[in-house]
């Protein structure tokens, strides 16, 4: 099959599509045939080795999110059957034209749904509705969201608004996705260079980190919250949490899964639910060949995607 793999850590000139063996299935796997592929800020990090994977050994292969055909199951697989079409998060070798999926993360597609609007629509939408949940807004309480533009944080912007919270910041890179983030409901917009991002919140989202951490702590109101989902590290002050009573709280979906997995059947059906009466939106930003794998990074990069970068095999 063909594989985009990458032999030492860079950016997106050190993607390299090659001919790999076929993948076997092993216990609770599913063998599936991409039909489409998401590109995220994770997968991005994981290249450039900034990330848990900079120890990773080479040559690399990239994780994230699939959606295609099952071809073949794993020995103790009986939720699947061969033919049905998944999407699913990998943990690796999602760019491909065959991947690996956990059987524990995959989800039927809905007949009449694509593989693209899946793969835009799950893996994202289960970060914000997971993100919400362990955040737990109480009435009235107000959420920054920073990486609002991308493919997580457009579905969490929709999804707090449709939770009823009366107060949604959409923080982003740069003024001219500002149009977009109001379309899909957003309250209030503010860049990250900005001396003000405003009035505290209760909660930030963060799916971004990094040098920003610091910043989106500082966005919050004595007593709230963050939730921290992303893959960019990042510190802060001790004293800030003491001297404000926040908290901060760490958010993967491997162990959101494990520790709450009826929750996480039913954020699915949510998902699919609001998706199909038009209530939530999946944006795509771009469709590009599994060749163009390093096109796809640079837009991730350059932080210029209203929505998800999708690769096709």
């Amino acid at each position: 099959m063909r594989q985009v793999r990458f032999h030492t850590y860079g950016g997106p000139e050190v993607l390299r599509l090659e001919e790999t063996a076929d993948p076997t299935p092993g216990p609770g796997e599913l063998l599936v045939r991409t039909e489409a592929i998401g590109v995220s800020l994770p997968a991005v990090r994981r290249v450039r080795g900034d990330g848990k994977g900079g120890g990773d050994p080479l040559p690399g292969v990239v994780g994230g999110e699939i959606a295609g055909e099952v071809i073949a199951l794993g020995p103790d697989v009986t939720d699947f059957a061969i033919g049905d079409r998944v999407t699913s998060i990998t943990l690796s070798g999602s760019y491909g034209e065959l991947a690996l999926a956990p059987a524990a993360l995959a989800s039927r597609i809905p007949d009449g749904a694509s593989a693209v609007e899946a793969v835009a629509l799950v893996r994202g939408g289960h970060v914000a509705l997971a993100a919400l949940s362990t955040a737990a807004p109480a009435a009235g309480e107000s959420v920054l969201i920073t990486g609002a533009a991308g493919s997580t944080g457009h579905l969490a912007v929709q999804l707090a608004k449709l939770q009823g919270v009366p107060r949604v910041v959409a923080a982003v890179g740069s003024p001219a996705k500002a149009e977009f983030l109001y379309g899909l409901g957003a309250d209030e917009v503010v860049t990250y260079d900005q001396e003000s991002w405003g009035e505290p919140v209760d909660i930030v989202l963060d799916g971004v980190g990094g040098e920003l951490l610091p910043r989106a702590l500082a966005a919050v109101a004595p007593g709230g919250r963050l939730i921290f989902f992303n893959s960019g590290g990042g510190t802060v002050p001790a004293y800030e949490l003491l001297a404000g009573a926040k908290t901060i709280t760490g958010l993967t979906m491997r162990r959101f899964v494990a520790v709450h997995p009826e929750l996480y059947a039913r954020h699915r059906a949510q998902l699919w639910e609001l998706a199909g009466d038009g209530r939530l939106r999946a944006a795509i930003h771009a469709e590009l060949p599994l060749a163009d794998a390093a096109k796809a990074h640079e837009i991730i990069e350059a932080r210029a995607n209203l929505g998800k970068v999708v690769l096709r095999p």
